[in-house]
This record gives C-alpha cells, sequence and structure tokens, in this order.
C-alpha cells in the first residue's frame, strides 16, 4: 500500500507542476521578465521556507539549528547552493522553452533531458554509484524512449501545421529555437537532483522520512533564485520595464497569480519528498523517483497541451504516436519496481 501511496503522491505534485504555467497566462501586462522573478520569490524563496520549517515539526529543534547544522557542514551546504545556480539556468531557459514550444512539447523535451541526467547524475557525483542498479538505468532508457516518441509526434505537428496555425497555439512558436533552449534547460535543470544528493543528509535528528528532503529543496531553490533574480533584473534594465512593478492597479491581480503559479510549481517537490518517505521499503525507486516525477510531469504537461489546444489540428497518425509516448511514460514509473522483484 505504501508504494501506491508514494506514487500517487508524486504524480499529484507533477500535476501541479505541470499545470504551474495555466496562472501565468491570467498575469496582465507585465513583462516575462517581471512576472517570471515574482513567481520565482514564491516558488524559490517563500514556498521552500515553509517546507523547511514544516520538517522541523517533531524534532524539537529550531530553524536557528537547521541553519547551524547546515554551517557545520559546509561543502555539502555549499555544494547543494551551487547546483541551486546552475540548476537556475536551466529555470530560466526552461521558461523560454514554453514560449517558443508551447508547453507540451518544451515540458516534453526539456524534462526528458533533465530526467535522464538528474537520475544518473546524482549518485555519480555523490559517488553512490552503487544505488545506479540495472533496473534503474533500464528505467531510465525507456522513460527516454517515451519522451523521444513524444518528441517525434512533436516534430510531426510541427511539420503538418501551417505556420498561422503554430502561432494560433503558441505566440512566439520557433521550432530550431525552441529545441536548442530546451535541450539545454534539461541539461542545467538536472543539477537539481544533483544538488539534493549533496544536500540528502541536511535535516536535523527526528524528522519525519517525508520531510527530509525539503531543507536541501530550499537550499537549491534559494541557488536558483539567485540566477533568476540576476538575469530577470537585467532584462528590466535591459528592456526598461521597471514600469511594470509601479503598475499598482495590476498588482492584485498579477501578485495572486504568481503566488498560485509559485505554489504549484513547489508542489512537484514538496510531492517528491512526502513520495520518497512511503517508498524508503522500495531503494530502487527512491533512487530512480527523479525520473518518475521527471516523467509524469511530461505525461500531465501534454494532457494540458491538449486541453489548451496545442494539438488542434493534427493527424490522427501524430495523436497515436503521442498516446504511444504517454503509455511508455506511465509504464516507465512501475517498470524499475517490477525488475527488482
Amino acid at each position: 500500500m505504501n508504494l501506491i501511496i508514494g506514487l500517487l503522491i508524486i504524480a499529484v505534485g507533477a500535476f501541479c507542476q505541470s499545470s504551474s504555467y495555466v496562472p501565468i497566462n491570467k498575469i496582465k501586462k507585465w513583462s516575462w521578465e517581471s512576472y517570471w522573478i515574482i513567481q520565482g520569490v514564491f516558488a524559490w524563496l517563500l514556498f521552500p521556507l515553509v517546507g523547511s520549517l514544516l520538517s522541523l515539526s517533531g524534532t524539537g529543534g529550531s530553524f536557528g539549528e537547521l541553519l547551524g547544522l547546515m554551517n557545520a557542514n559546509p561543502k555539502d551546504t555549499w555544494l547543494t547552493i551551487l547546483f541551486g545556480v546552475l540548476w537556475g539556468v536551466g529555470g530560466l531557459t526552461f521558461g523560454l522553452s514554453m514560449r517558443y514550444l508551447g508547453v507540451a512539447l518544451g515540458q516534453s523535451i526539456a524534462l526528458g533531458t533533465c530526467s535522464g541526467l538528474g537520475a544518473i547524475l546524482g549518485p555519480v557525483f555523490t559517488g553512490k554509484t552503487g544505488d545506479l542498479t540495472s533496473a534503474v538505468i533500464i528505467g531510465v532508457v525507456v522513460t527516454l524512449i517515451g519522451i523521444a516518441i513524444i518528441g517525434v509526434a512533436g516534430w510531426m505537428k510541427s511539420a503538418a501545421l501551417p505556420e498561422e496555425q503554430k502561432k494560433e497555439a503558441v505566440k512566439d512558436f520557433n521550432f530550431g529555437k525552441g529545441l536548442f533552449v530546451a535541450v539545454l534547460a534539461g541539461f542545467m535543470s538536472a543539477c537539481f537532483n544533483i544538488g539534493l544528493s549533496f544536500g540528502d543528509g541536511l535535516y536535523l535528528e527526528g524528522t519525519k522520512p517525508i520531510f527530509q528532503t525539503l531543507p536541501a529543496t530550499m537550499l537549491v531553490t534559494f541557488g536558483g533564485f539567485l540566477t533568476n533574480a540576476c538575469y530577470c533584473f537585467y532584462q528590466n534594465n535591459k528592456n526598461k520595464t521597471w514600469g511594470d512593478y509601479k503598475q499598482g492597479s495590476l498588482w492584485g491581480n498579477n501578485l495572486l497569480f504568481c503566488c498560485l503559479a509559485g505554489l504549484l510549481w513547489y508542489s512537484q517537490f514538496f510531492g517528491l519528498s512526502l513520495g520518497k518517505g512511503f517508498l524508503t521499503d522500495y531503494p530502487v525507486l527512491i533512487t530512480f523517483s527523479w525520473c518518475i516525477l521527471m516523467a509524469l510531469n511530461v505525461v500531465f504537461s501534454n494532457v494540458w497541451g491538449i486541453i489548451l489546444k496545442e494539438w488542434k489540428g493534427v493527424s490522427r497518425k501524430t495523436i497515436v504516436v503521442l498516446v504511444c509516448g504517454l503509455a511508455v511514460l506511465i509504464f516507465s514509473t512501475f517498470l524499475p519496481q517490477l525488475l527488482a522483484q
């Protein structure tokens, strides 16, 4: 039963993340750089802080003691933040991949690269290569195959639709530029799981298993916030969009939807932590959990892509290829455990 509960929690988190770009469409008259950093305040600072505070429940410790523990382990702490800074580059280009390719195709390519590299490089960088069992590696390969199939569906869509129809679904559609940005985003986004791997021991004694990765998550997202803040403020200055923040009449609406987008985005890692807490008896799935999260993110992002009519007008053959890719991804979430039995 714990296996099902753990996977369901991770799935709920993935659904929330895949929905996080929907509230952004409700933001009014702000440039990309303005709303991106404001939602980031919620996604990468405030909600991760709340998660870390929640991890203290039942430990009898304080947030100051948690910070003291991090200070006592400077190497792990700073490496966690450093890979968060690198992940921040992926976060920036991830948003741009949505801009050029749309929710479905952009997330599929970026998260595909991210899932495979993140699952493998985490144990490699931390010297825990023993966790990379054949079941995990096969699971990663099958996940990448599923995402590749979805990528083929995206290519078929791009080749078949007239330019006007592409622009109708995704205003700034550009397949070549979007493909480059999405691959870069996936590669750099894999640094998130590497950061989590370095910070997996940064929690107070007595922390419940379901909360143990939340302090490390806070450090990674803090590093990512620094990268995004530098870039967004640079863009504010370059594009002369500082005035976005002075439009008082828009703050109520835009702050609400930025907060909602940030909450939905953070839910994936809150769900990952909770889900892993239920998978402690399944070490293969603990190692593979990052890949599970990314695979489900791709599944749900394509569901949203269908809802938002990004696949409108494509052939039945293209839809069949897309559905086959989604089926392979869903199967990949269970495969490692089946192989390990």
